[in-house]
């Protein structure tokens, strides 16, 4: 029995039953170190395995930073795609900021390259990884989070920012069937439309922690962020203040 009423458990089987006809297996765990792990495992699958974790103990996010959430208080799912363009994570921030616009009633941006932010504070993170001809895509999205349990004096939920549900099932609904039809568009200006990046002053700590400064003029075709001119595949951006 769950203690917190502000926190249902989500219902596995009805999920499953629901989410089966768009060609996802979706199965609901008590608990996991971390789901992406879970989903690797079982890579040798077709595509289309959904795990959703009411509690991650170890869960990861980019740069291997940790990603922590109460009891379902959020949304922690992975999911096993065969599709393994280095468009996946960002398509996957635009299903989530769909999501939350169109379930929640939040305005929704994206801090390249899959940063989920509402009044520039982070909602969601996600990591891809590839896993032979596979990619394991993670999500966690803070749905009731309260504001003594954030992992991060930046980030916020769905409760926090004002959305107008905070049910997850309806949410995890929303989400893997947004998640199809961004795959199926493969659009990038999608993603640019949404992604408040372009155009900031940002600093881009790359591999090795060197540091770029400078405008960021685009996204481009290949998912890499310009700066300057420049086009960069991976790095942790900030966005700079005016004289900052």
């Amino acid at each position: 029995m769950y203690e917190d009423l502000d926190r249902p458990p989500l219902h596995g089987p009805a999920l499953a039953r629901a989410l089966a006809p768009d060609g996802w297996r979706v199965e609901v765990v008590p608990e996991a170190g971390s789901t992406n792990a879970v989903v690797a495992a079982r890579a040798g699958e077709p595509e289309g395995l959904v795990v959703v974790a009411e509690e991650q103990t170890a869960g990861r996010g980019r740069l291997d930073r940790q990603w922590l959430s109460p009891p379902r208080a959020g949304l922690t799912v992975s999911m096993l795609l065969a599709e393994t363009s280095s468009w996946v994570p960002l398509w996957a921030g635009v299903a989530v900021a769909r999501t939350l616009r169109e379930t929640a009633g939040l305005e929704t941006f994206l801090k390249w390259p899959n940063d989920v932010l509402v009044d520039g504070r982070k909602i969601a993170g996600l990591l891809a990884e590839r896993v032979g001809d596979k990619v394991v895509l993670g999500i966690g999205l803070n749905v009731t989070t309260r504001e003594h349990e954030l992992p991060r004096p930046d980030a916020t939920s769905v409760l926090l920012a004002g959305g107008s549900i905070t049910d997850r099932d309806p949410l995890l609904r929303a989400l893997l069937r947004n998640l199809d039809a961004v795959m199926v568009e493969r659009a990038p200006g999608g993603y640019r439309a949404l992604c408040s990046t372009i155009g900031a002053a940002v600093s881009l700590l790359l591999p090795g922690d060197r540091v770029v400064q400078g405008t960021a003029d685009a996204v481009d075709d290949d998912g890499r962020l310009v700066v300057d001119g420049v086009p960069y595949a991976a790095g942790d951006v900030t966005h700079l203040r005016p004289g900052g």
